[in-house]
This record gives C-alpha cells, structure tokens and sequence, in this order.
C-alpha cells in the first residue's frame, strides 16, 4: 500500500502535532509542537502572521510543509495561489471564502476549527481571516506565491512599519 506524504502529514498533525516526513535526502524529522522555530511571516502576508518552516523550502518546486500563526481578528484579502494549497487548522478557527473580495457574511464562507482541513485548488480566488489566535498547518507543493485580486491589497506594495 503506498501511502503519500500529504496522509502522513495530515495523519501526524490530527494525531497531536507531531510531523514525520522524508525529505529528498532520505534525512527525517520529527517534532513536537513546541519545538516549531517561529519567525516573522514573508512580506506576501499582511503584518502580525508568524511562520515556522517544518519540511521543504516553500520558494522552492517542491514539497513542504509550514505552520502559521495568525492573531485575532487577522485578515488575508481575496488572492490566488500558482499551485494548490492545504489546510489544516491546529488551533483557533480560521474562516475561508471563495470569490474575488473579502465579504465576511458570504455564503461560500465556512468557519473550520481545530482539525478542520481544507483545500484550496490553484489559481481559485478566496480569502481567510480570524476571529480568536490561530495556528494552521499549510502544506503542499511549492513555490508558494499569492496573487491578490485587488493590487492594493498585496501587502508587499505597502509602505509598512517594519515586519
């Protein structure tokens, strides 16, 4: 039976958080979620996200895996991504909608909780945002990239306080 690295993954975060993956190396990891190396999230994010690389280089063609960390009432406008991208939300809830704008009450948005998981088909318009602290887990295939539907919502055409 072949068993992918996105099950081993999505199996080792619902089962408490630990990750165990193979790289390209044939090197493993396993970590607890305390042991995640938290950093300022990149710039294609709005301010305040932190982010904590657990496997793969997610600028680069190829597999990864990375934790996210979003503050309460936190907000991702409508954008697009090159390649799909799964989610699966560890704490918090983070709410997800389809559609070229940010509209809180629309019908294609659902709130997920800690378990919940969804996918994000590439180059579909959605966006996210937070009621209370979140952490999700996002892998997939890189090179991660965002295009947002509305250019002045791209936080990298921002003048902005540091990150």
């Amino acid at each position: 039976m072949k068993i992918t690295m996105s099950l081993i993954t999505a199996a080792a975060i619902l089962s408490g958080g630990a990750l165990i993956g193979v790289s390209a190396q044939g090197s493993h990891i396993i970590q607890g979620p305390g042991e995640a190396q938290w950093g300022p999230a990149p710039p294609m994010l709005p301010a305040g996200a932190q982010i904590a690389v657990l496997s793969g280089d997610p600028t680069k063609a190829a597999a990864y895996a990375v934790r996210l960390k979003f503050p309460a009432n936190y907000a991702i406008p409508a954008h697009s991504h090159p390649t799909d991208e799964n989610v699966v939300v560890v704490t918090g809830g983070l709410t997800l909608g389809m559609g070229d704008k940010l509209v809180k009450r629309a019908a294609s948005v659902k709130t997920l909780g800690p378990g919940g998981y969804a996918l994000m088909p590439a180059n579909m318009n959605h966006f996210a945002y937070t009621a209370a602290a979140t952490t999700i887990v996002l892998y997939g295939q890189g090179p991660v990239d965002f295009k947002y539907v509305n250019a002045s919502d791209d936080p990298r055409t921002k003048k902005t306080a540091a990150r």
